[in-house]
């Protein structure tokens, strides 16, 4: 879609002053998927020449906002363990390859909506965002805490959304996958991933899609049906459960319940059942 409230388009290399009607070009598959009235001039990133995945000293991953989904499919290969979940959450986007090769792990987490699955792969895997200012000023802090809701993230006015952390004991873990949708090709409408850390035993479960927000439970030991359904019950309000064409929000919750039920099964042994 063309996009001609649109005047200029800038090179991210080049330093600027951010002014009202700015916006970051990543790959470009939302903000040309719709009308954008009321953006002037986009801050294309894609010259930035960011390492799409890089290992850091301590056995965490990085992944740049710039990655693309084709990339973190193609890298996450390598990955002894948690390559099945990468390939999960990136099939997720249910996209041609012509999306595959254009969206991007930061345009995905920054459009923060309930059915995106990079949202759901870096918050399941307990991931912190890296965020940088205008000023210079940087802020890190989990995907749970920056996807505030349907479409709401913490970023303040032309902060800019430079990577994702992964950290070493969760890609080492054991994860299992659930999804559902009202169609067999449709958007998800119930998301939730596992992982069951192999150094202590612990068990994360992330619920996200049926809600507005990502949800990240973690239990210290394996809990019981009963004690992962009350935590899902106590922390998720009536009105997080998200509604709308793609599912209402009581089954949405009856979705997220059962399959998050079939992934502590799947993740701990017949001793917790």
């Amino acid at each position: 879609m063309d996009l001609n409230t649109v005047l200029d388009v800038r090179d991210a290399r080049r330093r600027e002053p951010w002014r009202p009607g700015d916006a970051w070009l990543g790959g470009g598959t939302y903000l040309f998927s719709e009308p954008q009235p009321h953006i002037r001039r986009l801050v294309d990133l894609s010259r930035m020449g960011w390492p799409p995945l890089s290992w850091q000293p301590d056995g965490s991953l990085d992944i740049a906002a710039t990655c693309t989904i084709t990339e973190l499919s193609r890298f996450a290969r390598t990955l002894p363990t948690t390559a099945p979940l990468f390939e999960q959450c990136c099939r997720a986007f249910l996209a041609s390859f012509k999306i595959w090769n254009m969206a991007t792990v930061g345009g995905n987490l920054c459009n923060g909506l309930p059915a995106g699955p990079m949202v759901s792969l870096t918050a399941g895997l307990d991931g912190t965002v890296f965020l940088q200012g205008q000023d210079g000023a940087t802020r890190r802090m989990p995907v749970t805490e920056f996807v505030l809701g349907a479409g709401v993230k913490n970023l303040r006015e032309g902060e800019l959304l430079r990577s994702v952390r992964l950290p070493p004991n969760a890609l080492d873990s054991r994860t299992a996958f659930r999804q559902a949708s009202l169609y067999g090709l449709g958007r998800s409408g119930a998301l939730v991933i596992g992982a069951c850390d192999p150094a202590d035993g612990s068990l994360a479960v992330t619920v996200s899609a049926a809600t507005i927000r990502p949800f990240r439970f973690w239990f210290a030991l394996p809990p019981t049906a009963a004690e992962l359904r009350g935590a899902i019950d106590a922390a998720v309000r009536p009105d997080e459960w998200y509604d709308d064409i793609h599912g209402l929000p009581a089954w949405r919750r009856h979705m997220a319940l059962r399959l998050a039920e079939e992934i502590r099964r799947e993740l701990t042994t017949e001793d917790h059942r």
